[in-house]
């Protein structure tokens, strides 16, 4: 190595040694959440551990959910979840948790260096922070979220650090708060960069930071503790939604558990159990206003296999339920915009319809189009884009009248939610009826044909492309073969009022 190159090697060392330091977070909450003296803290773990006495050792999990309050009081129960972890190999673990103290979107995620306890330094896995950084543009790192604001400390990591040390002393972490108020497409964007990123690795453990209630009579505490914990133990992630917009539940992070819970699935562990159960009661006596607790595991039985990562390329599935609610809030919106020229508000609880994704409208007259208008990209909830095409479509498509009163009895109303396009190689990738194809040349011309539009019409691949050049795009009709254009291709889950 010469001269330069061993100086231009030496600074970028000191470089990256100094801004690994600037990422060691000391403790915060030692000698006041849990004991600061290494000696006391190991033996009050260990008796926590030993007390676990029917934590399962034997399961296949991936997620733990584990309480972060003052270890005398939630200590006890997040042991339960730990132990049971103990019984596969864990090398890294992802920990997923609120902030209680900054406001921020998206998530943020601790880079490198590493955090450090009475029990010692526990070092940040950079490479795998990195990987999971790089999915989403709304992953970043702010510091102040884990720092906490206003002179009080952020707990929600802290507090499972001396835990995985005693249950995994070699263990790396990757720290990530999860943004409030949440965006419910960026809780499905993180699942599934956790789930592309740890793809392939058995050694990465999901630890959900997370309390229950706050501040209730203790028998009040546990009837609410119970819903959202039955609601988890169902995996059912829209019923846990749901019940945190209207009040019935009160999970302290319910954001939180929807991402893990969502990565679950993506990952196979499709079960779900809790572990151990309390109440700040349980140790204090008083019940009069009492913090709840849980230790819960996502696991799967050993002999399952490993799903194959759901591609964020693919289109999220839509339950029957969920396809029928779409339908009703296209047809109110239909109707009422049409007979009044307004469109009702329309509220949505489910996290699945809150999802920003494209999405297209069209109105069929007696079987013959009517209007057709979407959204390839979306814009806001999916809900909201269903209710914004169905009044395009009446309305704003330029090949028609606008719908009339009259004709509502015999339109039907079709949907179709697309994927996130790609840009194709070549034409070979089109699959005809299962891709839709985006075309386009320039900043101006640009076309889409749904890929209902191959089956309905029953063209060969080069009639489909050449159509979309020419009628969609105002291009040549073989201008799909030419260098300087663009070819993009998407999914669409098709479903409408007419079988």
């Amino acid at each position: 190595m010469n001269k330069i190159a061993f100086i231009l090697v030496f600074f970028m060392a000191i470089s990256f040694s100094a801004r690994s330091e600037d990422h060691i977070k000391e403790a915060a909450l030692a000698g006041s959440w849990y004991p600061g003296d290494k000696r006391e803290l190991s033996v009050m773990l260990d008796g926590f551990f030993a007390n676990a006495k029917d934590a399962p050792t034997e399961a296949d999990m991936g997620v733990i959910v584990s309480p972060h309050a003052g270890f005398v009081f939630s200590g006890p129960v997040a042991a339960y979840g730990f132990k049971a972890a103990q019984a596969r190999k864990v090398a890294t673990v992802v920990i997923l948790a609120p902030s209680h103290h900054v406001s921020s979107k998206g998530a943020s995620i601790w880079p490198d260096g590493a955090f450090v306890t009475p029990l010692g330094r526990i070092e940040v896995d950079q490479a795998l922070a990195q990987k999971i950084t790089s999915c989403d543009k709304r992953f970043s790192f702010r510091r102040d979220v884990f720092e906490g604001a206003g002179g009080r400390a952020e707990n929600s990591v802290e507090t499972q650090l001396p835990f995985i040390q005693k249950a995994f002393p070699n263990a790396k972490i990757v720290p990530i708060i999860v943004g409030y108020p949440p965006e419910p497409e960026v809780l499905r964007a993180l699942a599934e960069a956790l789930a592309s990123s740890i793809q392939g690795r058995d050694d990465v453990l999901i630890d959900v930071s997370v309390d229950q209630s706050h501040f209730h009579p203790d028998k009040v505490a546990r009837e609410i503790d119970d819903r959202g914990l039955q609601a988890i133990e169902a995996m059912d992630v829209e019923k846990l939604w749901a019940g945190h917009q209207s009040g019935e539940m009160e999970v302290d992070g319910f954001h939180v558990v929807t991402v893990a819970m969502l990565y679950a699935k993506m990952a196979g562990y499709t079960q779900a159990k809790v572990l151990r159960h309390a109440t700040s009661a349980d140790v204090t006596g008083d019940t009069s206003s009492v913090v709840g607790y849980a230790s819960i595991m996502f696991f799967r039985d050993k002999n399952e296999k490993t799903p194959v990562t759901q591609s964020v390329q693919g289109v999220a599935s839509l339950n029957e339920a969920q396809k029928k609610r779409l339908l009703e809030i296209a047809r109110s919106t239909l109707d009422a915009f049409v007979k009044t020229g307004k469109a009702p508000e329309v509220q949505e609880a489910d996290l699945r319809l809150n999802e920003e994704e494209g999405a297209f409208v069209t109105l069929q007259k007696k079987g013959q189009l009517r209007g057709c208008i979407g959204n390839i990209f979306g814009s806001g909830p999916l809900f909201q884009t269903i209710r914004s095409m169905a009044i395009a479509a009446a309305s704003e498509d330029p090949r028609f009248n606008s719908v009339t009163a009259d004709e509502l009895k015999d339109i039907d109303v079709e949907i179709s939610v697309l994927s996130k396009p790609r840009v194709a190689k070549s034409a070979d990738e089109i699959i005809l009826g299962e891709h839709g194809v985006i075309v386009s040349r320039g900043h101006f011309n640009r076309g889409v044909f749904l890929p209902q539009v191959a089956t309905e019409t029953g063209w060969s691949k080069g009639r489909f492309l050449s159509e979309l050049c020419s009628q969609k795009a105002g291009l040549p009709s073989d201008c799909w073969k030419t260098p300087g254009t663009t070819l993009e291709i998407f999914t669409a889950n098709v479903f409408g009022e007419k079988k």
